[in-house]
């Protein structure tokens, strides 16, 4: 082993466990060993930010906007709500969720298509009596499943393809996936719609009408009138256990007591911290005379000069806002019907309601954090929403967090469940603003026919351009982009703020990092290890390894970063065995989307742990099998289309 490449190989080791430590960002480590790279002298400094200007990112980022630019308008909204099923039992409509997600990620950013589908999956299993969960994981498979049927369908295939053309001298066309995937993504969604989303762990609701979320972790005051002022902290607990809610924490005097005694007696003004269901919630504030907390406060004269002497200070909401006419029960199209359920008392209906004019409609909105959200790692406290947005963040939940720290001083994660109040109007525009998806249905709306038939339009000219090869993918979809933007179609203000940059950042990073692997010979230093100990194998034995390997890196690790860090090594094997690298490099792109077996694993698994109410464990149940499926049908495929 020379120098060189023990140095690339400790770098990629080191990166690879930062990845999966999760402490950082995959974009900010990726940034890190490629200067580290830079600076052992691995990649020449001339070259260092060559991966920016590469076709592959230049796709991926005019692909995001376009695929925004048909969120926006509503053109997609219309063709989720005619092939999405209005009537029919658990398999159809799962099979037609599944199908359409599908159909979608195979031209759109796959996340997106999840965000879409993710309020219809929910009201969908809500009408047919099933838990979200059981609609949603399919949904979310099969949108990944279908992200590998085209060029542009997903990230990892576009690294796949830049690699090729780095090493082999040319890129893949649009639909080069298409013979592999498409057969790979038809076995899966036949199993997801006929029987795998039986295997998906069932995660009860409380009722028909609600969404099991998980438990929210809220903070409740004691009033100086409400039952629970004089009671034993044992006592109030056993009577918050009737309603399956729990005490996990007391504030008292600003200090927090996380194991509070259970003779302590509550006193008022006391602040609880409880873990309870979202009705449960309810009851337990009407019942026991408990007020919900605002967690930011409102904004005035020295507002700046408060947030910083008085951060731990939380007021009660109803001491400082007036109280619009009645609310509760009220309908907001753009969201559903959303009302604390259990009878919250007048005084109670009081709490955390923003000040309003007479004609403004206060709800209560369940909303799921997306990954790209600029809430994540952000805190109540921080983000300020009652003084600058005029609204209350009520409740967080996210499965399987134990923390008994201040709501507002709780972090927001990528798929935490937000309970928020506030009017219509401010809520949609939140949603919107942070990335947000409010767990209900949603009318279509289509601001514009016009900017929806252009943004149709656009997209199919950019795939035909890129399908025919006219002109390279990245050029065609430049120019899709570049269309958007001059016809006005969406804000242009939307148009960047719509590309996932630590995506663009993270694959800019990594394609210099999978060239130096080649020039030092690191990649083949690691085939040749790996191919001691499979000597007396055949072919497609090894190629079925590089699969199986490619699939178990994407299941802890981003799977752009683990298609950069394969590709190398695809292609140093074909070479020492003299077989076609086209083979190899299809496994790469193949196991690199088999992302089914952790949360972790892709985004859209992530954003449905919170509405499905999931725990980390709950996805292999469906997602093992589903994987199994994809190597005992991709193998072949392989092997029939891209001969060895």
């Amino acid at each position: 082993m020379t120098v060189p490449q023990g140095l690339i190989l400790g770098i990629l080791l080191l990166t690879l466990v930062f990845f999966i430590w999760g402490r950082w960002r995959h974009d900010i480590v990726a940034l890190g060993a490629l200067l580290a790279c830079v600076i052992a002298g691995l990649v020449p400094s001339a070259e260092a930010f060559y991966g920016f200007g590469h076709p592959a990112v230049i796709t991926v980022a005019c692909v995001l906007v376009l695929s925004a630019s048909l969120q926006i308008t509503g053109a997609i909204d219309v063709v989720a709500h005619k092939f999405t099923p209005s009537s029919g039992g658990a398999v159809t409509t799962i099979a037609a969720l599944t199908a359409l997600a599908t159909v979608l990620s195979a031209f759109m950013n796959n996340v997106g298509a999840m965000a879409l589908l993710m309020p219809i999956a929910i009201q969908l299993g809500s009408k047919l009596g099933i838990p979200p969960g059981r609609v949603l994981m399919p949904v979310a498979f099969g949108s990944i499943l279908g992200g590998m049927t085209t060029l542009i369908g997903t990230p990892p295939n576009l690294i796949v393809s830049g690699y090729r053309a780095e090493s082999l001298g040319a890129g893949y066309q649009m639909f080069d996936f298409a013979p592999v995937g498409v057969l790979v993504a038809v076995a899966g969604v036949i199993f997801l719609a006929i029987g795998g989303w039986r295997l998906v762990p069932k995660r009860e609701r409380a009722d028909a009408g609600n969404f099991d979320t998980g438990k929210y972790l809220t903070e409740v005051r004691v009033s100086e009138d409400g039952k629970a002022a004089g009671m034993l902290l044992r006592e109030l607990d056993a009577k918050l256990q009737e309603s399956d809610a729990e005490i996990i924490g007391l504030v008292r005097d600003k200090v927090k007591v996380v194991h509070p005694y259970g003779y302590q007696r509550v006193s008022k003004g006391d602040l609880l911290v409880i873990k309870a269901e979202p009705e449960s919630l309810s009851q337990a504030i009407s019942v026991l005379g408990l007020r919900l907390v605002d967690n930011v406060k409102p904004p005035s004269a020295d507002d700046e000069e408060e947030d910083e002497s008085e951060k731990s200070e939380l007021r009660m909401v109803d001491e400082e806002f007036d109280l619009p006419p009645p609310w509760v029960d009220r309908r907001v199209t753009a969201y559903g019907d959303y009302t604390l359920r259990g009878g919250l008392t007048s005084s109670a209906q009081a709490d955390a309601v923003p000040r309003a004019s007479d004609d403004s409609e206060v709800v209560l909105v369940e909303m799921v954090v997306m990954p790209d959200s600029a809430l994540i790692n952000n805190t109540a406290a921080e983000l300020r929403l009652r003084s600058r947005l005029g609204l209350n963040l009520l409740a967080i939940s996210f499965e399987g967090s134990q923390t008994v720290k201040r709501l507002r001083q709780t972090k927001i994660q990528s798929g935490s469940v937000l309970l928020m109040q506030g009017t219509a109007e401010a809520l949609s525009q939140f949603a919107n603003n942070y990335s947000c998806v409010p767990l209900a249905e949603r009318t279509v709306r289509v601001p514009s026919k016009k900017r929806a038939a252009f943004a149709s339009i656009i997209m199919v000219a950019a795939v035909a351009l890129a399908a025919t090869g006219i002109t390279s993918a990245a050029v065609a979809f430049a120019s899709g982009m570049f269309a958007v933007m001059a016809l006005r179609v969406i804000p242009l203000r939307q148009v960047y703020e719509n590309i996932d940059w630590s995506v663009v950042v993270l694959l800019a990073a990594l394609i210099p990092i999978a060239l130096a692997m080649e020039t030092t010979g690191a990649a083949d230093l690691i085939v040749e290890s790996a191919l001691v100990l499979l000597r007396d194998s055949s072919p497609p034995v090894i190629l079925g390894f590089i699969l199986i390997v490619t699939t178990l890196l994407t299941s802890i690790m981003n799977n752009a970063a683990t298609a950069a860090v394969m590709c190398p090594i695809a292609v140093s094997v074909s070479n020492q065995l003299n077989l076609n690298p086209d083979a190899f490099l299809m496994a790469v792109a193949v196991g690199a989307s088999c992302a089914f077996l952790t949360p972790i694993a892709h985004q859209n698994n992530t954003l449905i742990l919170g509405p499905g109410g999931f725990k980390f464990g709950d996805y292999w149940q469906m997602g093992l099998p589903l994987q199994l499926i994809v190597l005992a049908v991709s193998i072949p495929a392989l092997l029939f289309f891209w001969p060895l």
